[in-house]
């Protein structure tokens, strides 16, 4: 089907979008009766700003123009009257504004025919089901993109009248040029006339006084065409400046409010926000906007030397050319300076010597042909203290840096199939790091903020005009060790989430309100994890890092110091140091029952315990240890209705043997998930297969296998081999003379025990097992034990 008929069917907002798409640079009734042609003829690969297609181009506005007169005359019925009218009005404002610029109606048509795809694309996907939501697709559905786009057009029209204005007064002063050169020659002739007495004697009075008239005639005429001149030089200085003055208005919504809510956007995607880049639509608009200051820059310069040519036949009383000048080219160096930024960000929590990647983008450099002279980019690591210095300046000095950085210098490449101009530093490494003196006793190295800076020096409009630019990464930790990671991630993260507009580097606020920080902690929860923190949860944690019970507390505020300085009650963690060990004991060990929902996890030990009290025996639900960093314990429903909980479990113990086959170990006391679901039902996907080939190494040895086993709780007995996760280890491997406490764990290998209590024992705690000495038989009794696990009979003794 073809793009219009589908953009037509288009409903609602979409529809409306596209109906903002055409203005009266291109109507949409033009869109519509022309509708086949344009699709048949606007080819995808004609690139605009290529000078080898500029012939076609020209050719395709020609015919466009003719097609467009054809079809006017084909019009005929009387309602669409008014109709022919509007492409009869099309027409001829094709002719006056493109045919010395055909460029730009073809730009203005190809943007509109991308647009109006990507609505069509946006719509088709919605309707397949495949989620694309109103900010896929470069953006476009967003009101704000669509009003940039309208008001681009509408500087772009102005621009086109103010390129008209001009090319009318060369051509007047042209004109001028050549009346005065007769005038010259006439006011000489009657100079010559009066002089000479020959032709005085000569002379008829008639001859005289037509000499005169014409004089006269020809000097009425040049003070008319001077006032003309001076009008048009006037008219042409206000249509500067009533297109100058919107032009800063859209630039700064374009920098200051689109593409600074893209660089937050990027900053809290540090802490796991989804990231929807809009950043190829900023570059178009930032494009545009190039395009047309630098337009409006030329005719500026032009009115200049136009109206120096006429500066001894008038001069103006307020001449704001000059200041025009100034201000657009601010404008241009603004636009410049500021679309120089960092696409992607160096790691914030950076490690000495370990390689790191970033990307360094200039939105505007393609349209400004910076690339022809590709310029260089040098990164190197400030201290914040220097980041300050820099931003109050304003200036990249040679100075001292704050560490060193190999692989440093990149050079500019232009991508042509993308139109970007970056650099891609792909193997930097931070060898060494220089640091502060530190300003107080509780400073710590994860606390201490450094940035990279990028920059680079390069010239447009052939050399006239020069630019340094620089732009600085988001603050980065510097460790050398991996146990600085968490309290680096703290900084980073409270830096990220509460960092504000305009601030100095890298002033962070020393309190927040609770709802701040539990939306900064869900949403890297989240991320880590794959499914968002209930109400429920955050009110834990709320009570957890304030050290007490609470019912209101969204605007209360919590300091740096409780988040991630304070030791928590009777703990020797800080709440950060608690929470980002959960975190990543549920990312990389529990993340599959966490997003199923059958991990509570956020829960005090007292409300377990009442939750518990009610259900029956076998009963069970998983909580995040409140004593053990990145643990989480097993509470269970015991036949006397008591409430037990297991040893906690950590990353450790995962690594060698999962939650979920733990769980199956323990099938006799642990039955229901709560409230009541069947644990199989809960976990059974999770449980690890078992198959006999399994049994035998490659190597000839016997294979051993893990199971847990709670002393006291009776033998286990898993599921059975080929059905469910691998076979427990029988139970009498040590003949425990007295019960453990319910809260111990043995994990058991029944290969490492000829070796001693080894790395291949997960977690054990021993009550009054007997010595070799007390039981000459265990050795035997291990033998023996280690034949029942493979399901073999023992040899006769």
């Amino acid at each position: 089907m073809a793009l219009w008929m589908k953009a037509q069917q288009l409903q609602g907002p979409a529809l409306h979008h596209v109906q903002a798409l055409y203005g009266d640079s291109f109507p949409i009734e033009v869109r519509h009766f022309l509708a086949s042609w344009i699709e048949d003829k606007m080819w995808a690969d004609i690139d605009p700003d290529n000078p080898q297609h500029e012939q076609y181009i020209s050719q395709f506005v020609e015919s466009l123009i003719r097609e467009l007169d054809e079809k006017i005359q084909t019009i005929t019925a009387e309602d669409l009257f008014t109709t022919k009218l509007k492409l009869m009005e099309a027409s001829s404002m094709f002719r006056q504004r493109f045919s010395h610029n055909p460029v730009s109606l073809f730009r203005i048509l190809k943007n509109c025919l991308d647009n109006e795809m990507n609505l069509v694309k946006i719509a088709e996907s919605q309707s397949t089901g495949q989620g694309v939501n109103a900010n896929g697709f470069l953006g476009i559905m967003d009101p704000p993109a669509v009003e940039i786009i309208q008001e681009l057009d509408k500087l772009r029209s102005k621009t086109t009248k103010i390129g008209e204005c001009v090319r009318r007064v060369e051509q007047e002063q042209e004109s001028f040029a050549i009346q005065y050169h007769e005038f010259s020659k006439v006011s000489q002739a009657v100079q010559e006339f009066q002089s000479s007495s020959e032709n005085t004697a000569i002379a008829t009075p008639d001859f005289e006084n037509e000499l005169k008239y014409q004089k006269e005639a020809l000097e009425r005429a040049l003070h008319q065409k001077i006032n003309l001149i001076g009008t048009l030089h006037a008219d042409l200085s206000k249509k500067l400046q009533d297109t100058i003055a919107p032009l800063a208005s859209l630039q700064s919504r374009i920098l200051d409010e689109e593409l600074i809510k893209w660089k937050r956007d990027q900053q809290l995607s540090g802490n796991g926000r989804k990231f929807t880049s809009n950043l190829d639509n900023i570059q178009e608009w930032c494009e545009s906007l190039a395009e047309i200051i630098w337009f409006n820059r030329q005719h500026i310069k032009e009115a200049e030397r136009l109206k120096s040519i006429m500066v001894r036949f008038f001069r103006p009383d307020n001449d704001e050319l000059p200041n025009l000048e100034a201000q657009i080219t601010q404008l241009l160096s603004s636009l410049i300076t500021s679309t120089f930024i960092i696409e992607k960000q160096p790691p914030q929590v950076m490690k000495t010597n370990t390689r790191f990647t970033a990307s360094v983008r200039l939105l505007v450099g393609g349209k400004l042909n910076v690339h022809m002279t590709p310029p260089t980019v040098r990164a190197t690591i400030i201290s914040e203290a220097q980041a300050i210095s820099l931003l109050k300046n304003g200036k990249v000095t040679s100075g001292e840096a704050s560490g060193e950085i190999i692989n440093n210098i990149g050079t500019m490449e232009y991508h042509q199939a993308t139109k970007q101009l970056s650099v891609s530093y792909r193997s930097m490494s931070l060898k060494k790091i220089k640091r502060a003196d530190k300003k107080g006793g509780t400073e710590s190295v994860m606390d201490e903020k450094f940035s990279l800076l990028f920059s680079s020096h390069f010239t447009v409009g052939g050399g006239k005009l020069e630019f340094q630019v620089w732009t600085l990464s988001l603050p980065v930790v510097v460790i050398v060790h991996g146990n600085q990671e968490p309290h680096a991630w703290a900084t980073v993260t409270w830096d990220n989430a509460f960092a504000e507009l305009g601030r100095i580097p890298f002033v962070v606020p020393e309190k927040v309100p609770w709802c701040q920080i539990a939306d900064a902690l869900n949403t890297k929860f989240c991320d880590a994890t794959g499914r968002s923190l209930t109400e429920d949860n955050l009110h834990f944690l709320a009570e957890k890092a304030f050290r007490a019970e609470l019912k209101e507390y969204n605007s209360l505020l919590l300091s740096w110091s409780q988040f991630c300085k304070e030791p928590l009650p009777d703990r020797s963690f800080t709440f950060w140091e608690w929470f980002y060990a959960v975190m990543k004991l549920t990312r990389e060990h529990l993340k599959g029952p966490w997003m199923d929902g059958h991990i509570l996890g956020f829960i005090r030990k007292k409300r377990t315990e009442e939750m518990l009290a009610q259900c029956e025996y076998g009963t069970f639900l998983l909580r995040f240890s409140d004593s053990e960093l990145g643990g989480i314990t097993i509470a269970a429903v015991g036949e006397n209705k008591e409430v037990v909980m297991l040893q906690p479990f950590t990353g450790k113990d995962f690594a060698i043997r999962s939650i979920a086959d733990r769980i199956s170990d323990l099938s006799h006391r642990l039955v229901y998930l709560y409230p009541d679901i069947c644990k199989d039902q809960a976990f059974g996907k999770y449980y690890t297969p078992f198959s006999e080939n399994q049994a035998t190494a490659g190597n000839g040895y016997v294979k051993p296998f893990l199971v847990t086993h709670v002393p006291g709780w009776g033998g286990p007995s898993g599921p059975s081999i080929g059905t469910g996760s691998y076979p427990p280890t029988p139970q009498n491997m040590f003949h425990p003379q007295s019960p453990m406490d319910n809260s111990s764990i043995i994990t058991e290998s029944v290969a490492s025990y000829s070796k001693g209590i080894g790395a291949d024992f997960d977690y054990m705690e021993f009550g009054n097992l007997p010595s070799i000495e007390e039981d000459e038989n265990l050795e035997k009794n291990l033998f023996y034990d280690t034949y029942d696990v493979m399901n073999k009979p023992p040899p006769s003794s």
